[in-house]
């Protein structure tokens, strides 16, 4: 068996992890829509912080729900317009693939134009209710929560709320501008365990809720403790 000691680089210095989460004061913006047609032109205009509030955002406050679609756009196109394709086809972008708002964007975008294209007729219909286009405001929280090794980054996990969850393992990727996570950075960059955070960032975040990322998190940290 070997140490938690032998698996920590011996360094100078180890910055502490510090969890933090954050709250999100939500406002209704400028832009709606009643029709496809009109949806696709306000998710052309639209504040990044509503393409940002409708995808990044939704997995936290739906993390409960093992099933249905992964973002609000999804929702509203299956439930307000009755197109199940579209629906598919929005719920399938993975916002771990983008480190910036503005390329999702033109993603959710690309998506909605090709569909209008092949059916032009769909974009004219009224939707049966209206998709009011949201932004938030974040405020970061400091927790109580310090990791300075391995075995406290552990107890963190198991310790904070799924917001901080969320915060450190999704919200991150925009903040880094990298395909990874508050976590995985660390535990790569300050304690040198590559293969722990390569398997942190494989979690899948669409087939399981919060709770299990944050169960599938310990796991992975508990076998680079043994």
């Amino acid at each position: 068996m070997t140490s938690t000691s032998a698996l920590t680089p011996t360094r100078a210095q180890v910055k502490p992890f510090y969890f933090n989460t954050s709250a999100h004061l939500l406002r209704i913006t400028q832009q709606k829509a009643n029709s496809l047609s009109e949806f696709l032109d306000a998710l052309r205009e639209c504040q990044e912080g509503s393409i940002f509030q409708h995808s990044f955002r939704t997995l936290q406050e739906h993390h409960f729900i093992r099933e249905g679609f992964s973002n609000d756009f999804a929702h509203w196109a299956l439930s307000a317009c009755n197109e199940p394709s579209l629906a598919e086809g929005l719920a399938s972008v993975d916002v771990r693939e983008f480190t910036s708002v503005s390329e999702l964007r033109e993603r959710f975008v690309q998506i909605v134009q090709s569909f209008l294209q092949r059916n032009p007729d769909a974009g004219k219909r009224i939707a049966r209710e209206t998709f009011y286009f949201c932004a938030s405001d974040t405020v970061v929280i400091p927790t109580s929560f310090v990791a300075h090794n391995l075995h406290e980054f552990a107890e963190g996990v198991r310790g904070v709320s799924v917001h901080c969850i969320h915060h450190h393992f999704i919200e991150a990727r925009l903040r880094l501008k990298l395909m990874s996570n508050d976590f995985s950075q660390w535990l790569y960059e300050d304690l040198g365990l590559a293969e722990t955070a390569r398997q942190l960032n494989r979690i899948d975040i669409y087939t399981v809720t919060l709770e299990d990322v944050r169960e599938q998190i310990i796991r992975i940290v508990e076998r680079a403790l043994t």
